[in-house]
Formats: C-alpha cells, sequence, structure tokens
C-alpha cells in the first residue's frame, strides 16, 4: 500500500505531500489541474523514464519520495532526477539501486490503468499476454522461449556457418594459390632478421681479415719495422752498457720490441683461425626469395606466416565444415521436438486458461453493467515459429448481443464499453499481488446507471485493495475514503499545481462542483471538465 508521497519541484508542483489511505483514494480537480503529473511521478518512481525538461525551473533537480506498506517490510523509495543531465539517481531504503531493480518490484507496488491502456486493449498482442498472464503455470511460456531460443541459435549458427562456408569456397582457388606460394619459399618465423644478422657477421669479417693482412705487411718476419727496432735495441743495449744512465730508456726500446713482436704472433694467429665460411651468395638469394614473396603477397613476414596459418584454418574448416552442418543438423532436429512439445502443451494450455478467463470476465462484465447475454471469446490463431510447428494465437473477441457473431473489440467497442472493459481485466489480474491500483479517467465515456455499477466496482476493489483514482464524476468521487483535489493557481506572476486532502465541507463543495452546481453525486449529472 501507497501510504506517503511526496513531490518537490517536478514540473509545475513545488512541494506536495499526500498521505493516502486504505480503500479508494481519489484525485479531482480541473482539467489540466495536473492532476495527471501526480500519476506519472508515481511512475518516475517506479521505474518510468523522464525528461530533464520535468523538472520546474530554476530549480537544481526534482524528487519523489514514497512509503510503502508491504507485509515484508515498509519500503522507501527516492528517485531524484538533474535539470542539468537529466540523470536520474534511485534509492530504495536510503540504499543506491537501479531502475532494473525497481521495475521488478513495480508489479507488487503499483498497477497503473488509464486511458491509454483502452487503446492497449485493441492490440492482438496485448490481449495475447493478457490471456498468458492467467496461465496456471507460467514455467510452460518459459519453456517454450527456451525451447525457441535455443533453435533461433541453432539456425544463426547455421547461417553463419553456410555464409562462411560459401564465402570460403569462392575464395578457395586464391587461397591454395596463396599457401602454395607460401609453401615454395617455406620461411620461418624470425628467419629474415638471422640472415641479415648473418650477411652483415660475414661483412664485418671480411673488413677484419682485411685488416689483418695489412697488419701483418707491417709487421711481418722480414718487416723494415721489426728489423729496424730490433737494431734499435742492440743500439741501445751498447748505449746504456757505457752510458748507464740511458738503461731506462734501453729497457723502454726492449718490452717495445717485444711487444711488437708479440703482436705480430697474435696477428698471425687470427688470420690462421678460421672464423666460418659463410656463402654470401646463398644468403642473398634466400633474402631475395624472401624478399619478392613479400612483395606478391604485399605483406610483412610476420602477417605472410599469420596468414599461413589463417589459409591452413579456412582450408581445414572447408573440409570440415559438411561435419559441423550435419551436427547441426540433429542439434536442430532435437531442438525443434523439444519446442515441439512445449508448444503442444502451450497450446492447451492457453485453450483451457482462454475458457476459464472468458467465464470470469464475463461475470465481472455483467457485475459493470453489460447484458447477461454479452458473451467473450478467445480465438485461437496459428502461428509458425519453426517451419511444421504451429502456435496458437489468441486474440480477444466478444459478442455484445444475442444473435451476433463475435467480432474483435475494435470493431464494436466503444470508448465507454473499452473502459468497463479495462476495468474487469483489471479486477481479475490484480486479485493476486494485490498492488496499489491507479485508474486514470477509466470511466470515460460511460455514464448515468453504468456508472453507478462502475462505481460499486470501484467500491469492491478499493475493499481489497488500495486505489487511487482521477475522476471528473462527483458520482464516484462521493465514494472515497480520502479524497484531494489538484489546483493551479499564479502567485508573483509564477503558477503552481499544488494538492490538497479535503474535509468534509470542502468535499461537498468539491462535488457540488463537479456537479456543475446541482446537488452533490447526483445521479446522471455530467462532469465538469
Amino acid at each position: 500500500m501507497l501510504e506517503l508521497l511526496r513531490i518537490r519541484d517536478l514540473a509545475l508542483i513545488e512541494d506536495a505531500e499526500l498521505e493516502f489511505s486504505k480503500g479508494l483514494n481519489v484525485l479531482t480537480g480541473e482539467t489540466g489541474a495536473g492532476k495527471s503529473f501526480i500519476l506519472r511521478a508515481i511512475d518516475f518512481l517506479t521505474g518510468e523514464r523522464m525528461g530533464a525538461e520535468m523538472v520546474r525551473p530554476g530549480k537544481e533537480k526534482a524528487v519523489v519520495e514514497a512509503l510503502f506498506a508491504r507485509p515484508e517490510g515498509d519500503l522507501v523509495i527516492r528517485r531524484e532526477l538533474s535539470a542539468e543531465t537529466g540523470r536520474s539517481r534511485l534509492f530504495l531504503d536510503d540504499r543506491l539501486g537501479s531502475q532494473e531493480a525497481v521495475l521488478e518490484l513495480r508489479p507488487s507496488l503499483v498497477l497503473h490503468t488509464s486511458q491509454h491502456g483502452q487503446q492497449k486493449l485493441l492490440q492482438p498482442a496485448y490481449q495475447a499476454r493478457i490471456l498468458d498472464g492467467f496461465l496456471p503455470e507460467q514455467s510452460l511460456l518459459a519453456e517454450r522461449e527456451e525451447a525457441l531460443s535455443e533453435l533461433r541459435r541453432i539456425l544463426e549458427r547455421r547461417r553463419e556457418l553456410t555464409a562462411r562456408t560459401e564465402e570460403l569456397a569462392r575464395q578457395r582457388d586464391f587461397l591454395e594459390f596463396q599457401r602454395a606460394e607460401i609453401e615454395k619459399v617455406d620461411p620461418l618465423p624470425g628467419e629474415e632478421e638471422e640472415l641479415l644478422a648473418r650477411k652483415e657477421g660475414a661483412r664485418d669479417r671480411e673488413r677484419a681479415d682485411k685488416a689483418l693482412a695489412e697488419a701483418l705487411d707491417i709487421l711481418g718476419s722480414d718487416s723494415p719495422l721489426i728489423e729496424g727496432v730490433a737494431a734499435l735495441a742492440r743500439d741501445m743495449e751498447a748505449v746504456s752498457a757505457l752510458l748507464p744512465e740511458f738503461e731506462e730508456e734501453r729497457l723502454a726500446v726492449e718490452d717495445f720490441r717485444l711487444r711488437l713482436q708479440a703482436l705480430a704472433n697474435r696477428l698471425r694467429r687470427a688470420e690462421a683461425e678460421d672464423g666460418g665460411s659463410v656463402d654470401l651468395d646463398a644468403l642473398e638469394s634466400r633474402l631475395f626469395e624472401i624478399s619478392r614473396l613479400k612483395r606478391k603477397l604485399n605483406k610483412s613476414l610476420e602477417q605472410i606466416l599469420a596468414l599461413k596459418d589463417e589459409i591452413v584454418e579456412n582450408l581445414n574448416f572447408l573440409d570440415s565444415c559438411g561435419l559441423d552442418l550435419k551436427r547441426l543438423d540433429k542439434e536442430e532436429a532435437a531442438a525443434a521436438t523439444r519446442l515441439g512439445q512445449a508448444l503442444a502443451r502451450l497450446n492447451a494450455a492457453r485453450r483451457a486458461a482462454g475458457e476459464r478467463l472468458c467465464r470470469a470476465l464475463e461475470d465481472e462484465l455483467r457485475g459493470l453493467g453489460f447484458s447477461e447475454h454479452a458473451r467473450v471469446e478467445y480465438a485461437f490463431e496459428p502461428s509458425e515459429p519453426y517451419p511444421g510447428l504451429i502456435e496458437d494465437r489468441a486474440r480477444l473477441l466478444w459478442v455484445p448481443n444475442p444473435g451476433q457473431p463475435p467480432r474483435p473489440l475494435d470493431k464494436i467497442a466503444s470508448g465507454g464499453e473499452l473502459s468497463r472493459f479495462l476495468l474487469a481485466v483489471t479486477s481479475l489480474k490484480s486479485s493476486e499481488e494485490l498492488p496499489t491500483l491507479i485508474f486514470d479517467e477509466v470511466d470515460a465515456g460511460i455514464g448515468g446507471h453504468t456508472l453507478n455499477k462502475v462505481g460499486d466496482k470501484l467500491k469492491a476493489l478499493a475493499g481489497r485493495q488500495q486505489m487511487l483514482l482521477i475522476t471528473h464524476w462527483p458520482q464516484l468521487a462521493s465514494l472515497a475514503e480520502r479524497h484531494f483535489l489538484v489546483s493551479k493557481e499564479v502567485e508573483d506572476g509564477a503558477t503552481y499545481t499544488r494538492c490538497r486532502r479535503l474535509d468534509q465541507a470542502e468535499i461537498a463543495a468539491e462535488l457540488t462542483r463537479m456537479a456543475g452546481g446541482g446537488a452533490p453525486g447526483a445521479s446522471g449529472a455530467s462532469p465538469h471538465s
């Protein structure tokens, strides 16, 4: 039950607080006063979207809060709408929540029925959903959806497999040509970098060998340099023997001679060492093959190797797709069997539920002023969700008078009849979870004795569960346990929508206004709108 609703800075509402009672709560007021904004605030609070333009001009945000009393405990919902971003934040018991979470809660909180619902009632798809809502085993719908989803998944997989197969089949000759070109060269990962490194190493060795030869020419055994240093050493030995002060210089010359000799020996050994013969011509030839393959395929070596793997994978896929298609054939047949079984159970359940629902609707409609001869029927038209499998699609038909054939609602129902039809359906739909019922001028198009019948039905429903009703009829407003007046006022150049609870004297005055100035609640009076 909705106990308390507070709205701040939403549209023309600056600050409104409504404390509802059990039973029937009525909202009345002149047309355009803003009654529907109250209900839109409830819709927004329970998951519907709302644009930033709904925030009152000059305010940063709009806030809607409500207290719901439930058997499992009270629930406080608050939702804020930013004027700057248009984004909203939702809180469940002061904890940040999601729109999805409150939408899951909504069926147990409110059931909003408006004039828009009359138009939905004319749609065959909505009529079918009404019937499905009355199935005793809702799991049948889940079985059907699960089997159909599985079948669709298989068919989509087959479509993808077939499309890929056809595309690769068209490319097969080209793929095999590319594979042959790659296999002729048969490059290895990192091979090009390795060959280039070996080529550069061979060139470095050539340069080193040339330098060794030139150094040995200078330091050879018959080299003038070696002979000259040896002669200098002999001369310095004689000099130091006669002039001891040159002993240090003699030692330096001898050391230099020995170093030159050692260097010459190392150069000869280096020259004699085999650095590994490298066939530069073979290297160049292999690099040319790889370069030509890269130019032909217009790809780098890494891309060519990846292409090779992709080609092998695609050609293997072409060779094995026949087996995959056969496997999908078996899966499709099994899924189709499961769907057929689910549809058979669902079709039988729909027909049985349709019979029960039609009888229940007829009882409700008779209580709303329809003839006792009025009949409601569900017609079932076959559809094929999968070739060869039949699913019954339900459409609501009715016979308002004896002797007439059943016809769709949109062909013969008036606005007033649709209002009562919607009330009857709502009465049956809400019998389990007992959410707060919200009726927004669902009494449009009816009057007189029929209006009294509708009033009796609304009163009976309100005895079972809380109801919020927007109406222009004094006959209905007079039945309320609590009456709220919605009015539009202008103060200091600004417009405000205000909502307040009426006391007994104010209720009498409002009912008189609604009756056009006649006796309050006078039967048959036209609404003032």
